[in-house]
């Protein structure tokens, strides 16, 4: 069940709407849904010590 933070009411207003999912120990996944300027798309980053960088800077480490 996917819920928007902030409820049903913020989840009609908000623009673009980004949805962020676990896909390692480290690593996340970012997915834009709905935006009026921008293509739907995804980018996978890592969560490290440094804060959010490229997946590439921690090849090795999920």
């Amino acid at each position: 069940d996917i819920r928007p933070v902030g409820g049903h009411i913020l989840g009609h207003v908000t623009e673009p709407r980004v949805f962020v999912r676990k896909a390692g120990a480290i690593t996340r996944i970012a997915r834009l849904e709905d935006s009026c300027w921008l293509p739907p798309g995804e980018a996978t980053f890592a969560i490290t010590e440094k804060g959010v960088v490229d997946v590439e800077e921690v090849k090795g480490v999920s």
